[in-house]
């Protein structure tokens, strides 16, 4: 029902994932809390497609700020576009990358939500996922390692394929968080964080845009009006947040680790695990 109200709701819903989608704690873990404080007025078909399609926006703010690295073709002659052989060799390795979580994706998607897409395992991954990044970094650190790869050009297809499967993890347990995963898996093979933040956000890409398609494709396409209007201002909203939160993780990075993003998820794990415990949400 198209509400002021649920319009409303749709705002916030596109803020949370604006903000979660590129921070390494989980929107869809957000999202799936959010979810139990915030109810949209709708179908559950529909909130199932919202809470994946709404990440269009947010795909959408990678290519925004991200064009100039992964479009392949200059147009600097009008009458012939050059074509730059590394963003192709890019984009090979991102599809190695994506072969792990499609394939398990396409095959047990619907399993997996439904074993999966509850508050404890939620938090169980937020909380094992904050351990994991506190660490990796501190290991780091200690080891005074300086990362073997640098920029997305050095990235081989093998550990493209060593990020994919890390991909595999998120993909499985909703709460651990695609790009959480993913760096944390980069990190672990030597490579940089504003390289493993950078391939991070272009992997999204083709992701998310195949889960949206599934999920649009599963609930069809005969949307309400109202129906409508809450999933474009949802993406709207999401596209939005999206460009300050790539731009603020990009600088933040280069001065700062992460372990402030796995502490941060181990205490919102340890919050909804004792929501949980009185009856607050469901579980």
């Amino acid at each position: 029902m198209l509400t002021m109200i649920n319009i409303l709701k749709a705002v916030l819903f596109g803020i949370v994932e604006g903000i979660t989608e590129w921070l390494p704690v989980s929107s869809t873990g957000h999202m799936i809390i959010l979810d139990e404080f915030i109810k949209l007025d709708c179908t559950p078909e529909f909130l199932e497609m919202f809470l994946v399609v709404i990440q269009l926006g947010a795909i959408m703010a990678v290519v925004m700020l991200f064009w100039n690295k992964i479009f392949p073709f200059q147009f600097r002659d009008k009458s012939k576009p050059v074509i730059e052989m590394d963003k192709i060799m890019l984009w090979l390795k991102i599809v190695v990358a994506c072969i792990p979580a499609a394939v398990i994706g396409i095959l047990f998607d619907d399993v997996f939500e439904a074993l999966f897409y509850h508050a404890i395992p939620v938090a169980m991954a937020l909380i094992v996922f904050g351990v994991a990044f506190i660490i990796v970094e501190r290991r780091n650190q200690q080891g005074n390692r300086r990362a073997k790869i640098q920029s997305l050009q050095e990235i081989t297809f093998q550990t493209a394929l060593l990020i994919g499967i890390f991909q595999l993890i998120a993909a499985i347990f909703p709460g651990t968080s695609r790009s959480g995963a993913t760096i944390v898996g980069a990190l672990l093979i030597g490579v940089s964080r504003s390289a493993a933040a950078e391939f991070t956000f272009v992997l999204a890409v083709p992701v998310m845009f195949g889960a949206s398609l599934l999920k649009l494709l599963k609930f069809g396409l005969a949307f309400t009006s109202g129906e409508l209007v809450i999933l474009i201002v949802g993406m709207l909203v999401s596209f939005v947040v999206s460009v300050f939160v790539i731009q603020f993780l990009m600088d933040y990075i280069k001065k700062h680790d992460f372990q402030i993003f796995g502490w941060y998820r181990i205490v919102l794990g340890a919050i909804v695990l004792l929501l949980g415990a009185v009856g607050v949400i469901t579980v």
